[in-house]
C-alpha cells in the first residue's frame, strides 16, 4: 500500500511483517504533520462554509427587520422588543446626584454619579465581589446584600467635602438589572429567568424591584428606586448624553443585544395605554434570539448545530450563538476536532486536552489573529502551553486563517443586526452613530472594521454613514441619567402610571 497522504501508513513486507511509516513534511519534524497543500485544501472548504456574501447579508437584514416589526406589534414574540418606559432622549441639561447599582455576573457595582449638564458628569464607584454561594442563595438575601453594599457606600461617601453626599440626602437610584424581565412600568420588573450563572431561588416570576425596595426599607436607606433598567438601554442613553448623534446602542460581548429609540405610534402592542403617538420610547430588542427554533435565515454550519444542541438552551438564542464571545472559541475547536478525527491534524499526539468542550477560549482567537511574528510564535505558545500539542508553520497559518473566518463571520452578522435597525428607522441618508460596547467589540482585533465593512457590503457606499464608536458606561452613568429623566417626568406628571 502506498504511503498515506495523511502523513502515516503501513507497508506489508515480503516476510509478512508490517512496517509502519510516517511521511515527513517539509518542516522535517519528528511527528507526522499535515502538509501545506493539505491545509490549503481544507481552508478552501471552510472559506465557503463561513463566508457571508453581500447578497446573503441583505436577505438576513430583510428577515431581521420583519422580525423587529413583529416584536413591536405583538407580545411574546421570538425577538421580544421590550418597551423600557424610558421616554425620549436626555436633554443634556440633567443635573444632580444620583446613585446607580449594577448587578453583574461577577460583581455588584455601586456608583455615585454627579450629572453636570452639557454631556458632562463625575463618577465615584466601588465594586463588591459576588460569591458563587450568593448567586445561588435565596433571592431576598441577594437583595439584602445589595442594600448592605449600598449602605456601606453611602456611609463612606457622606460628609461636607466637595463631591460628597449630605447626611440624610434622599437619592434617586437607577438599578441596572440585565436579566430578562417583563416591565409594566419603569420601577417594576418581573424576572422571566436568571442568566449569567445566577440561580437564586424564589426570584423568577417575582417583581425584583419590589424585592429590592423591601431590602432598602429593611436597612432604612435614604434611597428611592426610580428606574429598573437593562444595561443596553443605559448604554443608549449614556452614549447619546455624551454624543447626541448616537441613535442605536449595541453590546457584543459574552452575550449580544441592541437598544434604540422608537416612535410610540410604531409600537402597536402598547397602543391601549393612551401614550401620545408622537412620543418616543427606548426599546430593548433582546435580539440574540433572532431566528431561534425555526433556523430559517442564518447560515448555520454543522459546528453551530453542535454548539446549539449541547448548550443549556437548545434552539434558543440562535443569533447570539453565532456571534457572541461565549461561543466563537468553541466553533473553532469543533473544526479542529473534526480534522483530528479525519486524521489530518496532530497524528501520533495526545489530543485529549483540546477535546474538552469550551476549553478553547475566544481570547485565543484574538491572540492568534494579532500574532505579529513570521513564525506565529503566539500560536505555538497557545497550542503547546494549553494543549501540549506541537504544530508546524503550515498548520499555524491554517489556524490563523480559520480564526479570521470565524471572527469575520461574527462581525458581519453583527452588522446585519445594526443594518436592520437602521433600515427600520430610515437612518441611512442622514447617517448615525452607534454606541458599541462588550469584550468582542473592545478587544477583538478588527471587529469594528469588519462591522463597518459589512455595513458597506449591505448598503453600498451609504453604509459609511453609519459609524460605531466606543459606548459610554451604560450600567453606571446611563442608569443614573435614566433615574434623572424618570424623576423629572414623574414630577411633570407625564405618564405617571408607567
Amino acid at each position: 500500500m502506498p504511503a498515506s497522504r495523511r502523513g502515516s501508513g503501513s507497508v506489508i513486507l515480503p516476510s509478512g511483517q508490517t512496517l509502519a511509516i510516517h511521511t515527513r513534511t517539509q518542516d522535517e519534524e519528528d511527528l507526522p504533520h499535515a502538509t501545506k497543500k493539505t491545509m490549503a485544501d481544507h481552508l478552501r472548504k471552510y472559506e465557503s462554509l463561513f463566508t457571508l456574501t453581500p447578497q446573503r447579508m441583505r436577505m438576513i437584514v430583510e428577515a431581521f427587520t420583519e422580525c423587529l416589526e413583529l416584536g413591536l406589534s405583538k407580545p411574546n414574540q421570538i425577538v421580544p422588543m421590550i418597551p423600557t418606559w424610558v421616554f425620549g432622549w436626555p436633554t443634556g441639561k440633567e443635573t444632580g446626584d444620583y446613585l446607580a447599582l449594577d448587578l453583574g455576573g461577577t460583581n455588584l457595582r455601586v456608583c455615585l454619579v454627579t450629572l453636570q449638564g452639557e454631556g458632562k458628569f463625575e463618577i465615584t464607584q466601588t465594586k463588591y465581589r459576588l460569591s458563587e454561594e450568593q448567586k445561588q442563595d435565596d433571592g431576598q438575601k441577594l437583595f439584602d446584600f445589595c442594600a448592605e453594599c449600598l449602605q456601606t457606600f453611602i456611609e463612606s461617601n457622606t460628609g461636607d467635602g466637595p463631591g460628597q453626599l449630605r447626611p440624610g440626602q434622599l437619592l434617586p437610584l437607577g438599578f441596572t438589572f440585565s436579566y430578562p424581565c417583563t416591565q409594566e412600568r419603569i420601577d417594576h420588573g418581573e424576572l422571566i429567568r436568571w442568566t449569567k450563572g445566577f440561580g437564586a431561588p424564589n426570584t423568577e416570576g417575582r417583581d425584583v424591584a419590589g424585592m429590592f425596595k423591601k431590602s432598602l426599607e429593611k436597612y432604612q436607606l435614604p434611597v428611592e428606586l426610580t428606574a429598573l433598567i437593562n444595561d443596553t438601554t443605559g448604554t443608549l442613553i449614556a452614549s447619546h448624553y455624551v454624543n447626541p448623534r448616537t441613535k442605536i446602542a449595541v453590546i457584543f460581548g459574552t452575550g449580544c443585544n441592541a437598544a434604540y429609540m422608537e416612535r410610540v405610534k410604531d409600537i402597536p402592542k402598547i397602543s391601549h395605554l393612551g401614550i401620545a403617538s408622537d412620543a418616543e420610547m427606548a426599546i430593548n430588542c433582546e435580539w440574540g434570539a433572532f431566528d431561534s427554533f425555526e433556523h430559517e435565515h442564518l447560515p448555520r454550519t454543522k459546528y453551530d448545530a453542535v454548539v446549539d444542541d449541547t448548550s443549556n438552551k437548545p434552539g434558543e438564542q440562535a443569533f447570539e450563538k453565532l456571534i457572541s464571545g461565549r461561543y466563537l472559541g468553541e466553533i473553532f475547536r469543533l473544526v479542529i476536532c473534526e480534522l483530528i478525527d479525519e486524521g489530518v491534524l496532530f497524528l501520533g499526539q495526545n489530543t485529549y486536552k483540546i477535546e474538552k468542550p469550551y476549553c478553547f477560549d475566544t481570547a485565543f482567537l484574538s491572540l492568534m489573529e494579532s500574532d505579529p511574528t513570521d513564525e506565529l510564535l503566539m500560536i505555538i505558545g497557545i497550542f503547546t502551553h494549553f494543549f501540549a500539542l506541537e504544530t508546524t508553520l503550515a498548520e499555524r497559518q491554517f489556524f490563523r486563517a480559520l480564526a479570521k473566518l470565524v471572527g469575520r463571520r461574527a462581525a458581519r452578522l453583527s452588522s446585519c443586526g445594526i443594518a436592520a435597525i437602521v433600515n427600520k428607522m430610515g437612518l441611512l441618508e442622514e447617517g448615525c452613530s452607534v454606541g458599541a460596547d462588550g469584550s468582542l467589540y473592545n478587544k477583538y482585533p478588527s471587529f469594528a472594521e469588519r462591522v463597518h465593512e459589512g455595513l458597506v457590503d449591505i448598503f453600498g457606499d451609504r453604509g459609511r454613514n453609519v459609524i460605531t464608536h466606543h459606548a459610554e458606561d451604560g450600567s453606571g452613568v446611563g442608569s443614573a441619567i435614566i433615574a434623572a429623566m424618570t424623576k423629572a417626568r414623574r414630577e411633570a406628571g407625564l405618564y405617571p402610571n408607567v
